[in-house]
């Protein structure tokens, strides 16, 4: 397969798959737009390979030799490779965020229950930071403090979704709401109620103070990309606060940012870029 063909590939599978990231890709100019989407992709698949079922570690690390084969140049006969590692190399990725990321989906192979806010910023980090961290490099940064500003925007995303899927990921056997906090709020089972949405309350406003502390990222993004950035951080954050608009009515409905609502956010982050 041909870079352009692979890069293709990727392009399709990010505009069908990438809903609230794929927006944000539209702002791009033509080559970060393309290394993007591979790179969501390889993100993308290595989510689908935990979530399939019957899903083993083992698969998993044979998804990390491909990638270090694709990355040594050696890419394996699959139509991802040749894009994906020809934007790794030509953005001067850090190799290490692909391992976190597989490392996080190992993790979650099994019904979990995390205990500490240490192990959910963990988690976020695997799972979430890694993909802003890449991210930024595509996009083009300055500032030595970047990449810990995208680790926090990050957690911000993932803290997020995890409000979001509250009842889905309990139907999963996966529990991301520390027992710690769990124990503070006198939640001893995920059942709607003021215990359970007062915990909520708790977990959307450590959201917000990372949101908040990572919003000076925008300035450090290259001007070619903060609209991008911008529309990303934009969506996420109305995701919020759909969520804390609803009361934290998680359990009784999936709450969402409509299509259209995406696409307002993006045209007013070119606005005001």
């Amino acid at each position: 397969m041909t870079l352009g063909e692979s890069y293709r590939w990727s392009a399709a599978l990010a505009r069908r798959e990438a809903r609230n990231f794929y927006y944000s890709f539209r702002l791009l100019p033509r080559e970060k737009h393309r290394a993007i989407c591979a790179v969501y992709a390889f993100f993308r698949l290595c989510d689908d390979l935990a979530d399939e079922p019957g899903a083993t570690a083992a698969a998993l690390d044979r998804w990390r030799g491909d990638l270090h084969a694709a990355i040594a140049g050696r890419p394996p006969d699959h139509p991802l490779w040749p894009g994906f590692a020809d934007a790794v190399a030509r953005f001067a990725i850090p190799h290490h965020v692909f391992d976190d990321m597989i490392d996080g989906m190992i993790s979650d192979l099994e019904p979990r229950s995390l205990e500490t806010w240490d192990e959910l910023y963990r988690y976020c980090y695997q799972v979430a930071s890694v993909v802003g961290i890449a991210v930024i490099h595509i996009f083009g940064f300055e500032g030595a403090r970047a990449p810990l500003l995208a680790e926090k925007c990050g957690v911000a995303f993932q803290l997020t979704n995890i409000l979001r899927d509250v009842k889905e990921d309990l139907e999963r056997g996966r529990v991301y709401l520390p027992g710690e906090d769990r124990l503070r709020f006198g939640v001893a089972q995920l059942e709607d109620g003021p215990a359970l949405r007062a915990l909520l309350e708790f977990e959307a406003d450590r959201a917000r103070a990372l949101y908040s502390e990572s919003r000076p990222l925008l300035a450090m993004i290259h001007p070619s990309s903060r609209a991008a950035m911008r529309a990303l951080m934009d969506i996420y954050s109305t995701l919020l606060a759909r969520i804390t608009d609803s009361g934290y009515a998680v359990m009784d409905r999936r709450i969402r940012v409509s299509g259209w609502e995406k696409a307002a956010l993006t045209i007013r982050a070119l606005l005001e870029r």
